[in-house]
């Protein structure tokens, strides 16, 4: 049976976590394929709320297994305290799986990482400082520690002592800081978290591989967005890894063809966090509505999200770059106090209209959206669980960006609980 991937189309926090957690229960295995514990998961259930940073969505059902896999670098302090605090709440961790080809996110990635975003001053790039860019970077330059060395004490010793002959000759040399301490590390890393994360490390290739074999569901589950994508994003104001579709295949191990649906996640308007261009943002009263009504600070960070209007130019390249055969909308509700609604269906760039994204980044931040207007419904839509109930400029609405993004919208959230979501194919 193909997988299925779930993936983020605009700047993140599109509410992945709901669909991810509703298309999950048809699952048998969940995927986390990049990312780090830099973007966060919420999710409503029975009224209470999970925050879920680096454990999958597909936790929350007791007939599947939940894989970290080896596209993600994994902080395992941060790991096991999201373990304990889903446990505190009644949910068993005991069937979680993470790839031994993980990279480790150590200290000192944390400490470089804040240490870059302020040398960078008024360019800064808005990083999480959660050492997810210095992890990666030390896993292209081939001297990042792996979830498997946690097993061979001797193996991480080395490979730490290796790693830190360069590392603190940086945090010394270029930043004035002290060195890091390798005893200290190791015994934290391999002392009191090894015991813990050691059960858990496991084979994902051929995990999901036999599952996939096997006729099971499973779900390529993506943090952030297309637009943060390092190579598809608004560079350099993106994460470090791939969370597109393709992303899914290098970071979980598997190959185009064992993937045969691929559901795009996109809010009924934009945010964004940190720097970076956004071509429909929204500074006035509007903007602040959205915020408001929307909840839109981060899960993780607490900070105050960039609000604008839906943009389908941004969303004809999601389109492409994923290959959607779906979308599913987010946050329709908290449009239903508006009077009359934007939507951006091209750009003008040098008094000429462009309907595709532009590749250069000065075209992209000399963007001026072109708008459409539509009505808004003034309504409260959270408890329509029909599509045929939903108010005529509601449908209108969600008929409009269709055609606009030219795939389907088939699933529209109207609440953040679990079942405030109609599906308009059903």
């Amino acid at each position: 049976m193909p997988a299925t991937v779930v993936v983020g189309t605009q700047w993140g926090d599109e509410g992945k976590g709901k669909f991810t957690d509703l298309v999950a229960k048809e699952m048998e295995m969940v995927v986390r394929y990049q990312g780090g514990h830099n973007a966060g998961h919420t999710l409503v259930v029975d009224g209470e709320t999970f925050a879920l940073q680096l454990v999958p969505s597909g936790i929350l059902y007791d007939h599947i297994t939940p894989v970290i896999g080896n596209g993600v670098v994994v902080d395992p302090r941060v790991l096991l305290k999201e373990m304990d605090t889903l446990e505190a709440k009644g949910v068993d961790c005991s069937s979680l799986k993470v790839s031994g080809n993980a990279h480790l996110i150590m200290p000192y990635h944390q400490e470089l990482d804040a240490l870059h975003e302020r040398h960078l001053g008024d360019g800064k790039l808005g990083t999480t400082k959660r050492g997810i860019g210095p992890a990666y970077a030390d896993k292209a330059m081939r001297v990042g520690l792996r979830v498997q060395d946690l097993q061979d004490p001797k193996i991480f010793r080395k490979k730490l002592d290796a790693v830190l002959g360069y590392t603190n000759q940086v945090l010394t040399k270029v930043f004035n800081r002290l060195p890091v301490d390798a005893d200290e590390i190791a015994a934290e890393y391999l002392d009191v978290c090894a015991p813990r994360v050691i059960p858990h490390i496991a084979d994902a290739i051929s995990l999901v591989h036999n599952a996939l074999e096997t006729g099971q569901g499973v779900l390529l589950e993506g943090a952030q967005a297309t637009f943060l994508d390092l190579d598809h994003g608004t560079y350099p104001f993106v994460t470090s890894s791939n969370p597109v579709a393709g992303g899914a295949c290098t970071g979980a191990g598997v190959g185009p063809r064992d993937i045969d649906r691929i559901i795009g996640i996109a809010k009924a308007y934009v945010t964004r966090v940190g720097s970076g261009p956004f071509p429909t943002e929204l500074t006035d009263e509007t903007g602040d509505y959205l915020v408001d009504v929307g909840h839109e600070y981060g899960t993780n960070t607490g900070r105050r999200r960039r609000p604008g209007w839906f943009d389908a130019v941004m969303m004809r390249q999601a389109v492409r770059v994923n290959s959607l055969s779906e979308v599913a909308l987010t946050k329709l509700d908290v449009l239903d106090g508006l009077d009359s609604l934007q939507v951006c269906v091209a750009y003008d760039i040098n008094g000429e209209r462009h309907h595709q994204l532009p590749y250069h980044q000065s075209e992209l931040h000399q963007a001026t959206p072109i708008y459409e207007e539509l009505p808004g419904w003034g309504t409260d839509i959270s408890k329509i669980t029909n599509p045929e109930a939903l108010p005529k400029n509601a449908a209108d609405y969600i008929a409009f960006l269709e055609n606009q993004i030219g795939v389907p919208i088939r699933l529209v959230g109207v609440g953040p609980g679990r079942e405030q979501f109609l599906d308009r194919a059903a």
